[in-house]
């Protein structure tokens, strides 16, 4: 596997610089310099990509799609959102931006030291609101990031995270490497489950990087707590994980929030659906079953009496503003 793998490591380092990192002017939708369009194939979704060098130093710029760039070999620098803010990106790391955010690699090691390695897995953003965005919409912070691109088109978060040398991040990357440098039909078909697993990967040690809030009492864990297993949370459950009687926790969140568990639930589940329904091309279903109704004709009543709109009639009133914004 070592040999494969240094192969494909080879391969895709030699073809970086022959990808198509076409660059153009600003859209009316991005705010300043120049932006990189899509280097893979058209009738790709996912594509990996291996920079191998020394020394190195790109325009800061910004892009059309989502990438994880993996510090898989030495430390590497970037500039990251501003073009003054320089971060350290650490070997085993993983950086995440978002399409339109500004971005810029700098590296440089002596001849003594080996080259860095940075791998790219580079994803559309169409691909990735249709495949993946269901399965981290119950982790509240995680689903923001991502989703954020849709709702502010100048957003420029970006997500920085070290992983444990125990975790088989590592792994699922250099599976991906290979495939993608010697893989021949249905490329596409095996990379996108991978990404899956490193996507669930990467949310449980984003969460378990969170920063701990100051004074966040028991109801406002217990909101997040909710906020984050929409689609299947129930007061036992909430009772379980906390160690209280369901009775001291409808008291606790009526006392601190001054609305009961089923409303708090279902205040949450319909903020998620209404920013769903308006800035995806998810299915209404596909929605309602994500934010936790099993019964589809349940979610249109629950979204009818707490917008006073049917689901349809609201993602049509999103379509005709969008289409009013671009005129």
């Amino acid at each position: 596997m070592d040999d494969i793998l240094n192969c494909a490591i080879e391969k895709l380092a030699v073809e970086f610089t022959d990808l198509n990192w076409n660059y153009r002017k600003e859209s009316s939708s991005v705010k300043g310099g120049t932006v990189s369009c899509w280097p893979g194939n058209i009738d790709e979704d996912i594509i990996v990509c291996v920079l191998k060098s020394r020394h190195f130093k790109e325009t800061f710029h910004k892009q059309n799609f989502f990438f994880f760039n993996f510090a898989y070999r030495g430390d590497y620098q970037a500039y990251s959102a501003e073009e003054k803010n320089l971060i350290t990106v650490n070997e085993g790391g993983c950086y995440i931006g978002q399409p339109n955010s500004g971005y810029a690699l700098q590296g440089n090691v002596s001849l003594e030291k080996p080259q860095i390695i940075i791998v790219g897995i580079l994803i559309k953003k169409e691909a990735f609101f249709r495949e993946y965005l269901s399965v981290i919409s119950t982790d509240a912070t995680i689903f923001n990031f991502f989703l954020e691109p849709q709702l502010n088109p100048f957003s420029e978060s970006f997500i920085c995270l070290k992983f444990e040398t125990d975790m088989p991040i590592r792994d699922i990357i250099e599976i991906m490497i290979v495939e993608y440098a010697f893989g021949e039909n249905g490329i596409q078909s095996i990379l996108k489950p991978l990404f899956l697993t490193l996507l669930k990967l990467i949310e449980r040690r984003h969460r378990m990087e969170l920063p701990r809030k100051e004074n966040y009492g028991l109801a406002d864990r217990i909101v997040q707590y909710i906020t984050e297993h929409l689609d299947y949370i129930c007061l036992n459950d909430i009772s379980e994980k906390f160690s209280y009687h369901p009775n001291y926790i409808s008291n606790l969140l009526r006392k601190e929030k001054g609305k009961s568990f089923s409303e708090i639930l279902l205040e949450k589940r319909m903020e998620r659906a209404a920013i769903m329904i308006r800035k995806t091309k998810l299915t209404i279903e596909e929605i309602a079953i994500m934010v936790g109704y099993k019964d589809i004709s349940n979610f249109y009543k629950a979204f009818q009496r707490y917008y006073h709109i049917s689901p349809r009639k609201y993602a049509l009133s999103g379509q005709l503003l969008s289409l009013a914004d671009k005129s």
